[in-house]
């Protein structure tokens, strides 16, 4: 028995010195220490909501602890809370990498319908966040001045493309932009929210790739077809 443990020891050994060396790397980069924490809280907290997710759970899944965790977000509602801030940026950076300005109203409008119909379909996680904040009535998003700011900008970023429709003569002069963003999140949501009810009553048709090819095209040209003047 001593000699196994012997033979083992410098392996332990090893594996020990490599460890600490990786938390002295996570320690000179505590960017890419809070980027780990929030990717895996984020698949914890879609998958188990606020009051199922674990901290603990986080923390073994990370290259990280639970002390690190709590020194960086608080508690759990503020992990939380920036989680849902880290998913809302994420959103909202990808529609500011479209590059609209330099397309025709209507063309930029079909985009930006595009990329949220298509983010939404390959990031359920994000629309279960929502979900689960809803079931909070938005406690967690009403404490994030973050959020605010990002998804004011997203109305005003819309805005600025009805306008330009509105005086080239193409859009309705009573087009509201926050009545188009609640239309465009509200198809778009719908595709994954309800895909498994949707399915089992009337089958999966639409859920594949030529159905999810459809619908884009269909709520896009919905969407145009309600501001066109």
């Amino acid at each position: 028995m001593s000699e196994k443990l012997r033979s083992r020891a410098p392996g332990e050994t090893a594996k020990a010195s490599g460890s600490r060396e990786a938390r002295a790397r996570w320690k000179q980069n505590p960017e890419a220490v809070q980027a780990n924490i929030l990717r895996v809280a984020q698949e914890e907290f879609a998958k188990n909501g606020l009051s199922g997710a674990r901290v603990d759970e986080i923390a073994a899944r990370t290259e990280t602890s639970k002390r690190m965790i709590y020194y960086y977000f608080g508690d759990k509602e503020g992990l939380y809370r920036r989680v849902l801030e880290a998913a809302y940026r994420e959103v909202r950076a990808g529609e500011g990498e479209l590059d609209l300005e330099g397309l025709d109203p209507e063309a930029a409008l079909r985009r930006l319908v595009e990329f949220t119909f298509d983010h939404h379909h390959r990031n359920p996680e994000f629309i279960r966040l929502v979900m689960i904040e809803n079931i909070h009535h938005g406690r967690y998003l009403n404490q994030s001045e973050v959020i605010r700011d990002l998804n004011n900008a997203a109305i005003e970023h819309l805005e600025r493309i009805l306008e330009r429709g509105r005086r080239s003569g193409i859009f309705r002069r009573d087009a509201d932009p926050l009545v188009v963003h609640w239309q465009i999140s509200a198809l778009s949501f719908f595709n994954v929210s309800n895909a498994g009810t949707f399915s089992v009553i009337f089958g999966d048709k639409l859920l594949q790739p030529a159905g999810q090819t459809l619908l884009r095209d269909w709520v896009a040209e919905s969407v145009l077809r309600s501001v066109h003047a």
